[in-house]
């Protein structure tokens, strides 16, 4: 317990501030969606008939008109890049820092484990991104009364725990990674979350790469997906939860039988 209580006053900062982010952005997206909503049947009716490209964001399947397709487009993307951008940024760092900022002697001469160790700076990534779904789902729903729209509870808890296992499955991936390395990582945390988001464009855009649904998180958080057919793609989420495993696996693997550098 006290390695989670240090490792969340060292990252308190950095999970205040991306969960004000996030839920800021949600707010005024749909706070704004009353202005919208009127003039966005006709924008749905022309992207509907972009081809690819409306296909690539989903766009062909969702009724910009409707609250629930213009949060799906709108709100989705900030919620999935942002939670995404947030997981990497904790799960790379979260093991690579203790050698980078020289703290690993100090840590590694407590009456601990590496496995209670690991244990516990997972504990502690994971009740991060719990507090900044929980955080941001009480200031939709609160932002979804505010403009006096009804929210659909099935669709939208379906949403946030597709985003939820994205991030989840992400932050694993890159405490994997992590272990791996001896210095900061960011950029290639950042650079993996970006690289998965474009690889379910890409996978939207033909049906030749569909494949790549497989290896991204983003595959099962296809919001048109969601709220048209409400269930989440069991294919896609089954092989994103084995990505899970392998990456927490991997860190354990990799940092019990490593000679850290203090």
């Amino acid at each position: 317990m006290t390695l989670i209580k240090h490792e969340l006053t060292q990252g308190k900062l950095t999970l205040i501030v991306w969960t004000l982010v996030i839920a800021f952005m949600l707010a005024v997206c749909i706070l704004i969606y009353p202005e919208m909503g009127t003039q966005m049947g006709d924008v749905s009716a022309m992207f509907a008939e972009m081809g690819s490209f409306s296909a690539a964001f989903g766009m062909d399947k969702l009724n910009f008109g409707e609250f629930m397709g213009f949060f799906g487009v709108e709100c989705g993307n900030i919620l999935g890049l942002g939670g995404a951008f947030f997981a990497a940024l904790l799960g790379i760092s979260i093991l690579a820092k203790e050698e980078k900022e020289q703290t690993a002697e100090f840590l590694l001469t407590h009456p601990i484990s590496r496995r209670k160790l690991l244990l516990q700076k997972l504990a502690s990534l994971a009740l991060q991104i719990v507090i900044l779904n929980i955080i941001v789902i009480a200031v939709t729903i609160l932002s979804i009364y505010a403009i006096g729209e009804e929210p659909e509870v099935r669709s939208l808890s379906l949403l946030f725990f597709a985003y939820f296992i994205l991030q989840v499955e992400i932050a694993a991936v890159c405490f994997g990674i992590s272990a791996f390395l001896s210095r900061s990582g960011l950029g290639l945390g950042l650079g993996l979350a970006a690289l998965l988001y474009f690889l379910n464009i890409i996978a939207n855009l033909t049906e030749r790469a569909e494949f790549l649904k497989y290896l991204t998180p983003f595959g099962y958080t296809e919001s048109a997906d969601i709220i048209a057919d409400e269930h989440l793609n069991a294919g896609y989420l089954s092989v994103g939860l084995l990505f899970t495993v392998i990456g927490i696996a991997a860190g354990f693997y990799r940092y019990c039988k490593k000679d850290i550098q203090a």
